[in-house]
């Protein structure tokens, strides 16, 4: 699998006029690419071989793309391929889809060189490291992890963020380890997620982390957005007054990023299955209720997060439906429709009472055991039945605090 290391750049002031100069010019390519791409028949749309051809015929048209690399060139035009790829695939699961977006100024942010075009230099002891691009010239980057070589790294992007900062990130390729025989995995060593926003999540074992306390952080972003709004639009105080929002938005979505990457890391440690819901979340941002409060939660990256650092750790994650978790009661099958104030879950049939999120993270577990345990798995004295309603030990509620996740990494209070 593929593995993206990042690093914070600091090119010296030509370097970065210049790289930033390249970026238009990459941005133009793109834009007549997808021009050309939808001006042609739909029966005969050109493929990225086609239109790598076309490069040069580009060069003469417009002189100005022959500035920059003609291997980052090609990246550009494969980039919109691999964009059209992603919506085609959409289109197939049924989604609705527009067409590639004209990209204006400024919006195109950076440049890649995939197998050439590039050379990485790091010295073992010191803070810093170099990249040199073709074309571009030599960035310097922070070495705050273990740099690949040269020979070792698939893809290299150098980009600037909207904050004026620049950063460089190399693809590099991970090896997966393998993932342990689901005969051979303790069921005390797995675990479903109920997701919320009272409790960010609630699992099987009553475990509930908190989510985090944007308040401050939001009310420095609206108050940063009301200054901007009072700047005369595209003066250099309104330039100035445009980064301070961008880093502002930048400070919630790196903690809110944090607190995930490190959950989820712990969760994929600390368990070798990992049942999480497959939440749908546009129509539920659609709807009046709490809408706001979902979109902070950023379940759908948390989701992400989970499946990718799955397959780094050799844990399984499974997805499930979660249509009906928190009505169904997990002794009885019984389901019982409660409104959003109702916290506790009372079975009219069984009698089983519980916390509400207690009771969906334990459904939540059981389907994740049905879809990793089909039948074709079910082994000679194996129990068809949910293992977890009998083996499941029972735990005092423990509540976390996510600013503990935070600073430590770790759920446990």
């Amino acid at each position: 699998m593929d593995y993206t290391l990042r690093f914070r750049a600091y090119p010296d002031a030509d370097t970065a006029s210049e790289a930033w100069r390249h970026i238009d010019i990459h941005r133009q390519i793109c834009n007549h690419a997808v021009r050309d791409h939808y001006r042609t028949d739909y029966n005969d749309r050109p493929s990225a071989y086609d239109q790598h051809s076309k490069l040069t015929e580009w060069k003469r048209q417009w002189p100005t793309f022959a500035d920059v690399s003609a291997h980052a060139a090609q990246q550009t035009v494969s980039q919109i391929h691999r964009d059209l790829t992603v919506l085609k695939e959409h289109r197939k699961n049924g989604r609705k889809t527009g067409r590639l977006k004209w990209q204006g100024a400024g919006e195109f942010r950076s440049v890649a060189y995939q197998s050439e075009g590039y050379n990485v230099n790091h010295t073992t002891g010191h803070d810093f490291g170099t990249l040199t691009l073709s074309k571009i010239g030599t960035v310097r980057f922070r070495v705050h992890r273990t740099v690949p070589d040269t020979d070792d790294i698939k893809r290299t992007i150098l980009k600037k963020e909207r904050t004026g900062d620049w950063f460089v990130c190399f693809v590099v390729e991970a090896e997966e380890p393998e993932k342990p025989n689901p005969e051979n995995i303790d069921r005390t060593d797995c675990v479903g997620i109920d997701l919320g926003i009272q409790s960010y999540i609630h699992t099987s074992n009553d475990l509930a982390v908190d989510c985090l306390d944007l308040s401050d952080e939001y009310e420095r972003y609206a108050r940063e957005q009301r200054s901007l709004a009072r700047k005369e639009h595209e003066s250099n105080n309104w330039e100035r007054q445009r980064q301070k929002v961008s880093r502002a938005k930048r400070h919630i979505k790196r903690k809110v990023l944090d607190f995930q990457h490190k959950l989820s890391t712990w969760l994929v440690k600390e368990y070798d299955v990992v049942a999480v819901e497959d939440l749908d979340v546009k129509p539920m941002l659609e709807g009046s209720q709490s809408a706001k409060n979902k979109q902070d939660a950023a379940w759908r990256q948390f989701i992400t997060l989970l499946e990718y650092k799955g397959d780094l750790h050799g844990t399984y994650v499974e997805t499930v439906e979660p249509a009906g978790t928190t009505k169904e009661c997990n002794q009885c099958g019984v389901e019982t429709a409660k409104p959003i104030w109702v916290r506790e879950h009372s079975c009219p049939a069984c009698g089983h009472t519980e916390d509400r999120d207690l009771n969906a993270a334990k459904n939540v577990l059981d389907r994740g055991f049905d879809k990793l345990f089909s039948d074709d798995d079910i082994g000679a004295g194996r129990s068809e039945s949910t293992p977890v309603q009998t083996v499941l030990p029972t735990f005092a509620r423990i509540q976390a605090n996510a600013k503990h996740v935070v600073e430590t990494g770790s759920p446990a209070p």
